[in-house]
């Protein structure tokens, strides 16, 4: 953040301004060597940051709270509701009052208040760190994973004993007590029975203090459980992935149906057109607190369920929600597209006819991926917690590729025949719907 601000701040950083006149002509200068290796520079840190913090920053929060205690166990789930409410948040302040200033004020400022807040942000943490839980780091996630997998596949022609009495089998597979007292112990389950080949004890397989003599020919329950929490995650993740999708497909092009509209709130003020989107964050962050002090208490009563209802019942609302918002996406674009055809190409439409299908994003997106995130940091114990967090983001990264690679796919396909693309730049021109 500090070499951003740097950049846009030190004239020598940072290239010639360029005016309507320079452009045209082609005399605009383009950024020295020096200028783009100090951007490129910030934003490898800012990637390298964020993916340390974003995942870290959930669990760490949950190793707050005591699992035993019913009331902590409250607060665990208000929890996940509240830090993804404040992080929507402080995003619709960075997508509202950050970009006003760095477009109508100035590009330093706009970057140098970040900077300072997260400073603070870091300064704040350190602050706490007497009075934290910490968890001590119990090695690599991975290296488990490929061992479990290894002596699964080196024992595949072994048999499993008491193949019908998944109890009886869990007490003859190794299964040594766990190094930690807040290891939660996950039970042996007969899904994916193939992996519980791994943890059959051979002649010679434990040394004599009762350690594995090679974790590459023998893993214990423990390992092999965690191995299938993250074989039976797959499904979530993918369905992440499809909710996503409708979210950044209208994110792609919102922008630019903005352009062709009345951005005019009130007499004086035009909403920025990077700014409409924070209509979706805005509609989150106050549905996250509804959602929480009265959808839960009240659903509480008929299904006896603590947080209201299932995690996977809340990620199918949002699932549920998601199309619908892309159909009334279709219907405003298509009422917006004949409006701006027929007054020489801006509408003199409201950008906020655009807000039912961000409403409806935004609520979608507090079922779904809220539900997503409490969901993951549940099924994993606590030292898998990191790389819960971590497939979130991951989700949604899949969900911008894939909206990507669905946008290609239709240039590519309606091009053919010499026919113009249906996603053009020029979005009154194209078919962002077939309507």
């Amino acid at each position: 953040m500090l070499g951003m601000t740097l950049s846009a701040s030190i004239p020598a950083l940072n290239p010639q301004s360029c005016n309507q006149t320079t452009r045209v002509g082609g005399d605009c200068n383009s950024p020295s060597t020096l200028q783009q290796s100090v951007l490129y520079l910030s934003l490898g840190f800012l990637i390298i940051g964020g993916g340390a913090i974003r995942p870290c920053s959930l669990p760490f929060g949950v190793d707050q709270f005591d699992k035993t205690n019913e009331e902590s166990r409250k607060g665990l789930n208000s929890y996940y509701n509240w830090y993804y409410g404040t992080t929507t948040a402080a995003l619709v302040l960075s997508m509202t009052i950050v970009i006003y200033i760095q477009n109508n004020v100035s590009w330093p400022i706009g970057f140098g208040i970040p900077t300072f807040l997260m400073l603070l942000s870091i300064i704040i943490l350190f602050l706490g760190t007497n009075m934290y839980v910490h968890v001590p780091p119990e090695g690599s996630i991975f290296t488990g994973i490929a061992q479990v997998f290894v002596a699964s596949f080196k024992k595949r022609s072994l048999k499993l004993p008491c193949r019908h009495d998944i109890n009886q089998q869990e007490l003859m597979l190794y299964n040594p007590p766990s190094r930690g007292n807040r290891i939660f112990r996950l039970p042996l389950t007969s899904q994916f029975r193939f992996l519980n080949k791994g943890a059959i004890v051979r002649d010679g397989d434990i040394n004599i203090e009762g350690s594995a003599r090679n974790s590459w020919e023998l893993c214990n329950i423990q390992q092999i459980e965690e191995v299938k929490c993250l074989i039976r995650i797959v499904p979530i993740c993918v369905s992440g992935i499809v909710c996503f999708v409708a979210m950044a497909q209208q994110f792609t092009y919102i922008i630019l149906q903005t352009l062709t509209m009345d951005c005019h709130f009130g007499k004086h003020f035009e909403i920025p057109a990077g700014s409409v989107i924070s209509i979706s964050l805005i509609a989150q962050a106050l549905f996250l607190p509804i959602y929480e002090q009265i959808l839960v208490p009240l659903t509480r009563r008929f299904t006896g369920e603590e947080s209201g209802i299932t995690l996977l019942q809340r990620q199918g609302i949002g699932l549920a929600i998601s199309p619908i918002s892309m159909v009334v996406a279709g219907l405003v674009e298509h009422k917006r597209r004949n409006s701006s055809l027929s007054n020489g190409g801006i509408s003199p439409m409201s950008v906020l006819w655009l807000a039912p299908q961000l409403v409806l994003m935004g609520i979608a997106e507090a079922f779904n991926a809220v539900g997503q995130i409490e969901f993951y940091n549940k099924q994993f114990p606590e030292h898998m917690q990191t790389l819960a967090g971590s497939l979130f983001f991951c989700t949604l990264a899949g969900a911008n590729y894939l909206s990507t690679a669905l946008a290609s796919t239709m240039r590519k396909v309606t091009t053919r025949d010499g026919h113009s693309s249906w996603l053009t730049d020029n979005i009154n021109l194209g078919h962002v719907t077939p309507c």
